[in-house]
C-alpha cells in the first residue's frame, strides 16, 4: 500500500525523523532455540517463515517497559521471527506516525501498547486497511476492532492494592491517585480498587478525601496531586492508593519532605527495583507484581500465530466499546515485605543482592 505524507514544512520532517530515530530500536535475528522453552507445537512446526512483527510502545520511561521490550524481543526471537520496536515517548500522534511507518515497511502484524487508548483506534483501522492484524498488549485499544488482547487482570490489580491498604488501615481518610485518564488500564484498576473501597465507604469506615488522575502517568503530576491532597487535609491522611511504582515513588518523596514517610501506607504496581527496596525499608507498603516474562512469552506466541493466520481458540472476551475482543488475562500477585523472597526474588525478577542492597564480600 502506498502512502503519501503531507508535511507543512521541511524542518518538521527533520524533527520527526530525528524523533523517530531516537525512539526506534530495530532488531532482526534468526531463531535460537532453548531446550527448556515451552512453545506450542503448532508454532514450532512453522519455524523459518519470514515473519516480521512491529512492536509499538507508548513509552520507555518506566523500568518495567524496558523489561517488556527486552523480554518480548527474546520471546519473538525464540520463535524465529523478526521484530522492529518503536517507542512513542508519550506522544500519541507520533505513535500513529510510527504505525504507518511499520505498515509501509511490510510488517505482518502490529503489537501495540497504546499511548492513548482512544486515538490508537486509528492505528487499528490503518493496519486492517493494509491487511495487518493488531494485538493489543497490556493496555486495551478502545473502540476499535482489535484482533487480540493480552494483559493482566487489571481490575484484580486494583483489588489487590485496595485489599492490602485496607487491611493496614481499616478506617480513616484515604487518597486515591489514579493513573492516566487516557489509559484504559487506569480505569480498570480504579474499578477494581473501588469494588473493595465502596463497601467501607458506605459503612463510613473510610472517607475518600481526594481522588484524581495522574496525567500521562508522570511522577511530577503525581507529586502535584499528593501535595494538593495533603494541603487540603492539613497532612491528616491515613492511607494512599497509588496506581504504580513510579507514581508511588514520587509520592514517597513528598511524604519524606513533609516528615510523613513510613507513617502513611502507599500502594504500587510493577515491582520496580526502587519500589521493592522501599518496601524492604518500610517506606512503601506493597506493590503488585506482574511476571512480565509470562506476559511477553504469551504475547509473542499469539502474535506469531496471528501473523501466520493460524486459528486461535479463545473463550474470554473483553468489550472495548466496539467489539468483544478475544483476550488472555494473566493473574497479578500482591507483594509485600513478607513474600517478596518467594515471588520477586524466586522468579529472578530482581536478585537478592539488588533487593537488599547487599555488598559482595571482598
Amino acid at each position: 500500500m502506498k502512502r503519501v505524507l503531507y508535511i507543512a514544512s521541511g524542518w518538521l520532517v527533520i524533527v520527526l525523523l530525528l524523533h523517530i530515530v531516537s525512539s526506534c530500536e530495530r532488531y532482526e535475528y534468526s531463531a535460537i532455540k532453548s531446550p527448556s522453552n515451552k512453545i506450542p507445537a503448532e508454532v514450532k512446526e512453522t519455524e523459518g517463515d519470514d515473519i516480521k512483527i512491529g512492536f509499538l510502545m507508548g513509552t520507555l520511561l518506566e523500568e518495567r517497559w524496558q523489561k517488556d521490550r527486552d523480554l518480548f524481543k527474546e520471546a519473538v526471537e525464540e520463535l524465529g521471527a523478526d521484530v522492529e520496536i518503536m517507542s512513542a515517548d508519550g506522544d500519541d500522534a507520533l505513535q500513529i506516525w510510527q504505525a504507518e511507518t511499520l505498515i509501509s515497511q511490510g510488517v505482518d502484524l502490529l503489537v501495540i501498547i497504546p499511548q492513548n487508548a482512544e486515538s490508537a483506534a486509528a492505528i487499528v483501522e490503518k493496519a486492517h486497511s493494509a491487511g495487518v492484524k493488531v494485538l493489543s498488549y497490556d493496555r486495551l485499544v478502545t473502540n476499535a476492532e482489535v484482533d487480540m488482547y493480552v494483559s493482566y487482570d487489571n481490575e484484580k490489580v486494583g483489588e489487590l492494592q485496595a485489599k492490602a491498604i485496607t487491611q493496614l488501615v481499616p478506617k480513616g481518610k484515604y487518597v486515591y491517585i489514579g493513573g492516566a485518564e487516557i489509559d484504559n488500564n487506569a480505569h480498570l484498576i480504579k474499578k477494581g480498587a473501588y469494588s473493595v473501597l465502596q463497601p467501607l465507604i458506605d459503612k463510613e469506615d473510610i472517607t475518600i478525601v481526594f481522588d484524581q488522575w495522574t496525567k500521562d502517568w508522570l511522577p511530577s503530576n503525581a507529586k502535584k496531586n499528593i501535595n494538593l491532597a495533603l494541603d487540603a487535609n492539613d497532612n491528616q491522611i491515613d492511607a494512599i492508593i497509588a496506581p504504580n511504582d513510579t507514581t508511588a515513588g514520587a509520592i514517597l518523596e513528598v511524604l519524606k519532605d513533609r516528615g510523613l514517610i513510613g507513617r502513611i501506607p502507599v500502594s504500587g504496581q510493577d515491582a520496580d527495583l526502587a519500589a521493592i527496596q522501599s518496601i524492604v525499608s518500610g517506606e512503601q507498603a506493597m506493590t503488585v507484581y506482574k511476571p512480565i516474562q509470562e506476559l511477553t512469552k504469551t504475547a509473542a506466541e499469539l502474535a506469531v500465530k496471528l501473523a501466520k493466520g493460524e486459528e486461535i481458540k479463545n473463550e474470554l472476551k473483553i468489550n472495548n466499546g466496539r467489539i468483544e475482543v478475544p483476550s488472555v488475562l494473566l493473574p497479578p500477585v500482591a507483594v509485600n515485605k513478607d513474600n517478596l523472597d518467594e515471588t520477586i526474588i524466586a522468579d529472578g525478577f530482581h536478585t537478592k543482592h539488588e533487593v537488599y542492597q547487599l555488598k559482595d564480600k571482598q
